[in-house]
């Protein structure tokens, strides 16, 4: 019989390899490893842990000399196939982590090592940090890669072509030794790869041809970027899941993906919601829909500008979709009617379950009907005009980028009689307020922040609110002018939250009330660009003064798909970004 001590034993290493599947987890554990003395305790656990096949480090700290002991350790751990490295690089600067990433990676080549799964999502190394794991996707370690995470890591669009370059060297290679590379998921959510960093990874997507899920939301791609992965897609033919949200389709980009669903057997899970497909490409995604995709289960068009025909062809498409279990149209033109006829049209079916909430309808009104009417002569013209537009488009999202936009200030001109110029007036605050321009509030002087906050009753949210959007509504990327909007919004803020009568919930509710981004009982005209708020709110939150419990509301809703963001997406996407580091 076998001692007590020794069944323990054996118990424990039977526990630590084969119940976890061979993992070891440091998830969630907040250690700080800057040190190789820091990182003994981990290292101690990696030598000891016999046939490990996955390690997570999630949600630690790790940084470039605690990596190098660390990655010695891996050395010697050639049955290791999963990495979930997530989130492991918490608060360090940039230029740590592709060290850290190389020495990591250096150890899995050394060790051959043959990854199934490599996760570095939520690691804000941004470009150059992709040089960090080049070497590993290019190495015969990542031959066997089936699952490559990169979600929310600002790889930007040079980040996404030098990836692409790496996944077709390695598909090259591994080809060469007769065990091509095979690539079932990809994840690239929240990277600003833009069209040309989509484009890239079409390309090397086109190639490898194994993919059957690919998910890349929130990546600012229009109709080009669509267009090459859509063509890319058509190649991959055991595609199921394709999640594309919030970026901007089309009817071009629209089409285009259409004609490849009509090619693609597999397909399980689109979403395209948020993408503004609008009704010509959600009839031509509804016709893709009803020829094929018998393996549909979810089918997401949300907030995409679609009418009710279009949304009602959508419906009707789902027809003999055995599998489907959700269809999402929230947040389209439907009108009050149109809803209650998609509700008809699926009952018929015997499919009401299916459908997700409608309580976000933009509504179709008569009125808007007739300016339908009256825009789709212009519309024909305008389609031929697109591309010109898109380019148009681009310079001017970039001038404003580079602070060049010309801001359109509603100042009415002081005397329009009179065709001789007149002396302006002295500037006062109420002046400003009244038609707010970046002229008026550089002519207020250096004073121009404490007169305004003087002036502000600041025990009223709604004074505050509307104080601090004409401010930043002459917002410009300008020194003097930047310069002027910040520190006027500084004391303004400043005195509000340090003011015992002020409610700093209530405030929150009201801006997003007036910036359009939540609905309210009452008639609230929402601002007309939302660049200066967004600009603002992004030095805002970052002042002592800010209260750090008003940041996960505000982040969901900028996050939250809304029409308002199309035209400052690069101030959204700066926001977004300074509340993730919060």
């Amino acid at each position: 019989k076998m001692a007590s001590e020794d069944i323990n034993k054996l118990a424990e290493s039977l526990a630590k390899t084969k119940v976890g599947g061979g993992q070891l987890s440091f998830k969630g554990q907040s250690l700080k490893l800057n040190t190789a003395e820091d990182a003994e305790e981990v290292i101690k656990q990696i030598e000891e842990f016999d046939g490990l096949e996955a390690l997570c480090l999630e949600g630690n700290t790790v940084g470039v000399e605690a990596a190098k002991v660390i990655a010695k350790a891996l050395e010697k751990k050639s049955e290791l196939k999963r990495c979930h490295w997530s989130d492991m690089f918490t608060g360090r600067l940039r230029s740590e982590i592709p060290p850290a990433l190389i020495s990591l990676g250096d150890a899995l080549i050394t060790a051959g090592a043959q990854l199934v799964e490599l996760d570095l999502s939520d690691n804000a190394f941004g470009p150059d940090g992709v040089r960090g794991f080049e070497a590993l996707l290019k190495s015969p370690a990542c031959y066997t890669l089936q699952e490559l995470k990169l979600n929310n890591c600002g790889m930007g669009i040079g980040g996404g072509k030098i990836l692409a370059a790496a996944l077709k060297e390695c598909y090259k290679k591994s080809s060469a030794q007769g065990k091509p590379l095979a690539l079932k998921i990809f994840v690239a959510g929240r990277n600003r790869l833009e069209n040309d960093g989509a484009t890239a990874l079409a390309e090397a997507f086109g190639i490898i041809g194994t993919l059957e899920e690919v998910e890349m939301p929130q990546n600012g791609i229009n109709h080009p970027g669509i267009t090459a992965l859509a063509q890319a897609f058509a190649i991959n033919p055991l595609l199921k899941v394709i999640n594309l949200n919030d970026n901007t389709f089309t009817e071009k980009g629209a089409v285009a993906m259409a004609k490849t669903l009509k090619a693609l057997r597999q397909i399980e899970v689109i979403n395209f919601g948020d993408c503004l497909v609008r009704s010509k490409g959600a009839v031509a995604i509804a016709d893709a829909v009803k020829e094929g995709l018998h393996k549909l289960k979810e089918l997401n068009l949300s907030f995409c500008e679609i009418q009710q025909d279009a949304a009602l062809a959508v419906a009707r498409a789902v027809e003999d979709k055995a599998e489907l279990e959700k269809l999402d149209l929230n947040g389209n033109s439907l009108g009050e009617q149109g809803c209650e006829q998609l509700q008809e049209i699926l009952e018929g079916f015997n499919m009401a379950a299916v459908l997700g909430s409608m309580s976000d309808d933009e509504g179709n009104e008569e009125e808007e009907e007739e300016e339908e009417e009256e825009g789709k002569e212009d519309e024909r013209e305008e389609d031929e005009e697109e591309d010109e537009e898109d380019e148009e488009e681009e310079e001017q999202e970039q001038q404003l980028e580079r602070g060049q936009g010309q801001q359109e200030s509603l100042t009415p001109m002081i005397d329009t009689q009179n065709s001789t110029p007149v002396p302006s007036p002295p500037v006062d605050v109420a002046t400003f307020l009244a038609f707010p321009s970046p002229e008026k509030l550089l002519q207020l002087g250096s004073k121009c922040s404490v007169l305004i906050a003087q002036q502000t009753d600041t025990s009223d949210v709604e004074k505050v609110v509307t104080t601090l959007l004409r401010i930043s509504s002459i917002f410009k990327d300008e020194a003097p002018v930047k310069k002027a909007v910040h520190e006027t919004t500084d004391a303004l803020m400043r005195k509000a939250f340090t003011s015992a009568t002020f409610n700093s919930d209530a405030f929150v509710t009201r801006l997003l009330i007036h910036m359009g981004l939540l609905k309210s009982e009452e008639k609230i005209k929402a601002v007309p660009s939302l660049c200066g708020i967004l600009m603002t709110l992004n030095h805002m939150v970052q002042q002592d003064y800010f209260p750090k419990s008003l940041a996960p509301v505000l982040s969901a809703f900028v996050t939250k798909p809304n029409r308002a963001f199309e035209s400052c997406s690069f101030a959204r996407h700066m926001l977004l970004q300074t509340l993730h580091q919060l």
